[in-house]
């Protein structure tokens, strides 16, 4: 599956074989253990995001809501989106070399860290990454992003 039409997280999570369903639901209870107040989990762009509702934050510059994080499963691995990682410089290198430090190996796009199983991941670093940026901070974050 690379982008599902499923209505809700539920329907997203039936919708992949087992084994898939096991991570990706994994990580999705490591980041909900760990997102900071005021973003919300949800559907958007074929898979689960978690966002800062437009009721919280409508400045947004093709008017979604604003994405923090995501999880998706793709065809041949599944991937975690960490825009917080993703939108700050300082934020991304020291990600990238505490997740070479763990010993496991970093696959990692742009904003996606792809994983095959749940454990390529280091828990520890997932969850402080997640839980590290407030909405306030994001949105502090993305605003001087976009006057570069």
């Amino acid at each position: 599956m690379v982008r599902s039409a499923a209505a809700t997280v539920e329907e997203y999570l039936q919708e992949l074989v087992p084994d898939r369903r096991e991570d990706i639901q994994a990580v999705r209870e490591l980041v909900l253990d760990n997102l900071p107040p005021g973003y919300v989990e949800t559907m958007n762009w074929g898979m689960i995001t978690y966002e800062i509702p437009l009721e919280r934050y409508p400045k947004t510059y093709n008017k979604q809501p604003l994405m923090y994080a995501a999880l998706a499963s793709q065809k041949r691995y599944m991937s975690l989106y960490l825009m917080c990682v993703y939108s700050h410089r300082e934020s991304r290198i020291r990600f990238e070399e505490r997740f070479k430090a763990s010993g496991k190996k970093l696959n990692m796009g742009k904003s996606c860290v792809r994983f095959r199983r749940v454990e390529d991941l280091p828990p520890d670093l997932i969850a402080e990454t997640v839980a590290g940026t407030s909405v306030a901070d994001y949105i502090k974050f993305y605003e001087a992003s976009r006057r570069r």
